[in-house]
């Protein structure tokens, strides 16, 4: 395969998180957002040291797993989700292969994989969603929505997203309409010059509570009250709690606060998991998927056993819904987070839930292990998609603790801690997947690890490509 050359060829197999794999002769390229089995015109517009990477063109041919119709009005386009046309089944057994080959590609020694746990819903689980204000086209109408699949400025309007429930698309829709009207526009990221950025909602599953967040830059003044109005007249299933604007004039294109305006209600909503009442803020850390989240919990329990008279350390702890979980088996918990109204929301939460063996600590986990004096028996470990910083992760092990449970919702991060866990004497136990992402090419792992000595002769290979292409020549060989 050449550079700038275009092919065609069959997606033989998707790699975490939406690399698939297309053999052309003897050579593999990887082509993004693409389905096991799909017929795809592809060029290549990278190629090096034999890897080649292709942009997705156009699907010829669609794959035999692809079995019902979308769900939505802009799919395929909308990067939201990329599997609503194979049924949930398909998708399970996917991702369920794609952790156990990313995870046999790292583990040397013999543990037990327990498979996938599926979604309790596979529509409208989602209890955040975060849509941006843009246009679908240069200089189109406002839109307010996600990105179009592989693009940084095409906003395609989300008025029907499944992934939520129809409450915060109407809210959207609302909210779309009266920008409309008024005739305000969106902030320009490369202009650096606009109003409109995001509207992140978030609902409580099982209270139905909401809080609706928009964000906006500081560069205008707009009386932002008779937007409110419409948004409580709302006709939804659940009730609006709070209405916030959250100012933010960085550069980058995240959601973050430079001030907060409370509009209506109060700033933040409730939530009820496995018994438990959760306070959460506009920032706090919480599960995105509330019923799964429960499975999720009830896994970490199990996994950590009879923990009477055990200190536990919850790092990277959000509101603190794991330290709470597994309070019950447990002497004490301690969780560290670095955002600090998760962590007061996290004291509130201990607090009106009866528990009284929790406390949480503000701050950088690096950081902050250095000043607790009491040193864990068991160390749960839920770190953001990069995984746990290099340098925390030393500091993390050093503690030789007998027991880790760790919780990934991004397996690549997942099996390269693994490497550095494996090398440090820890050894991978078990472990089992759980879908908290239907549709999407997210998945969440949990891993239970166990002390050994360490063997640093060890060498781990986590280049998932190369394992393949290594597997597939093993193959032909045979």
């Amino acid at each position: 395969m050449k550079k700038g050359e275009t092919y065609e060829g069959i997606v033989e197999k998707v790699l975490f998180p939406n690399k698939g794999l297309v053999k052309i002769e003897d050579a593999y390229a990887t082509v993004k957002n693409a389905i096991p089995g799909q017929k795809v015109r592809f060029y290549v517009k990278k190629k090096r040291k034999g890897k080649a990477e292709g942009q997705l063109v156009e699907v010829l041919e669609p794959s035999p797993l692809e079995k019902r119709a979308a769900v939505c009005s802009i799919f395929p386009e909308c990067g939201g989700c990329l599997y609503q046309t194979m049924p949930y089944e398909e998708q399970l057994k996917m991702k369920e292969r794609q952790v156990k080959e990313m995870l046999d590609a790292v583990i040397r020694e013999k543990y037990e994989f327990q498979g996938i746990r599926r979604s309790p819903q596979e529509f409208g689980y989602r209890n955040k969603m975060e849509f941006s204000f843009g246009d679908a086209e240069k200089d189109g109408p406002l839109t307010l929505g996600l990105h179009r699949k592989g693009s940084w400025h095409d906003i395609l309007t989300a008025g029907d997203c499944k992934l939520v429930h129809k409450d915060l698309t109407d809210i959207l829709n609302c909210t779309l309409t009266y920008f409309t009207e008024k005739n305000i526009g969106y902030y320009h990221k490369m202009r650096q010059q606009g109003y409109l950025r995001h509207l992140m909602l978030r609902r409580g599953s099982a209270t139905g509570e909401i809080l609706v967040n928009l964000v906006t830059t500081s560069q205008e003044r707009r009386d932002l009250s008779f937007w409110a109005d419409r948004l409580l007249a709302l006709p939804l299933e659940g009730k609006v709690t709070g209405i916030l604007h959250i100012i933010n004039d960085s550069v980058s294109d995240v959601v973050q606060s430079d001030g907060i305006e409370l509009l209506y209600g109060q700033d933040y909503f409730y939530e009820r998991l496995l018994g438990l009442t959760f306070k959460i803020t506009p920032f706090s850390f919480f599960q995105p998927n509330s019923r799964a989240a429960e499975i999720l919990y009830g896994l970490v329990r199990e996994y950590l056993g009879d923990a009477r008279g055990m200190t536990v350390y919850d790092l990277y702890s959000g509101t603190g819904t794991i330290a709470q979980a597994v309070a019950a088996v447990a002497k004490e918990v301690i969780g560290v987070e670095i955002v600090e109204e998760a962590v007061e929301a996290a004291k509130e939460n201990a607090a009106q839930n009866g528990i009284h063996n929790c406390r949480f600590l503000a701050g950088d986990v690096l950081k902050v292990l250095d000043n607790i004096d009491q040193k864990p028996d068991c160390i749960i470990l839920d770190p953001p998609r990069d995984g746990i910083h290099p340098k925390a992760l030393p500091k993390i092990l050093d503690y030789g603790v007998e027991k880790i449970i760790y919780i990934s919702c991004k397996p690549v991060s997942l099996v390269r801690d693994l490497a550095v866990m494996q090398e440090r004497g820890y050894a991978v136990e078990k472990c089992v997947c759980l879908d908290q992402f239907v549709h999407t090419c997210h998945v969440e792992t949990v891993c239970l690890l166990s002390n050994r000595k360490p063997d640093t002769k060890v060498r781990i290979d986590v280049d998932l490509e190369d394992y393949y292409r290594i597997k597939d020549a093993k193959k032909n060989q045979n």
